[in-house]
């Protein structure tokens, strides 16, 4: 599994994970890649997981890259241990992810064989993630607000024009619904 040779601190605190990734958003060595869209901590053996589901699936056709790095230690008490007496031992390695950093990136393997290997991968993470494809933009994704929110109703995200000349936008369905009016007793 992967984890740091040496490290300066031993122990580091939780710290946040709020915004968007800075960096790490684009495909730069693959054809394909699968981008989160949630924070989280994704463990090593997480990571190890979902690589060995993807190499398994592509039958080591194509070159698969890991973009992300466990290089944050996650420490634990032992078990029936009190409250205090300090800080526990090291116990696991994770990488912070935010939204929009891209998880791994496969070349070498058509289309669907790249999204076959990233759906299984993905069921491996413990976070919900998006398909991307290197393009003319060098392959950046754009993760905000408005983005989650079209991946979430499941609304196409790119801003192409209506197939038909005279056709308005789909206006998306919303997920929950609407709360009923309150009704006023006198």
């Amino acid at each position: 599994m992967l984890m740091p040779k040496r490290v300066k601190w031993r122990k580091v605190q939780r710290g946040r994970m709020s915004g968007p990734a800075k960096s790490g958003r684009t495909v730069a060595f693959g054809d394909f890649g699968i981008a989160t869209t949630e924070p989280a901590w994704v463990t090593a053996r997480q990571i190890e997981a979902a690589r060995r589901a993807m190499t398994r699936q592509i039958n080591r056709g194509g070159k698969v890259w890991i973009r992300i790095f466990p290089d944050k230690p996650i420490t634990k008490k032992p078990a029936e241990t009190r409250m205090g007496s300090g800080k526990g031992a090291p116990d696991q390695w994770v990488a912070v992810v935010k939204p929009g950093r891209i998880l791994f990136e496969i070349a070498g393997v058509t289309r669907p064989e790249a999204v076959e290997a990233f759906r299984l991968a993905g069921m491996k993470l413990p976070v919900s993630t998006v398909i991307v494809e290197r393009s003319a933009d060098l392959g950046e994704v754009v993760f905000g607000k408005k983005f989650l929110q079209k991946v979430a109703l499941g609304v196409p995200t790119t801003d192409e024009a209506p197939a038909a000349a005279g056709a308005a936008p789909k206006e998306p369905e919303l997920v929950k619904p609407a709360k009923p009016a309150k009704e006023d007793e006198a």
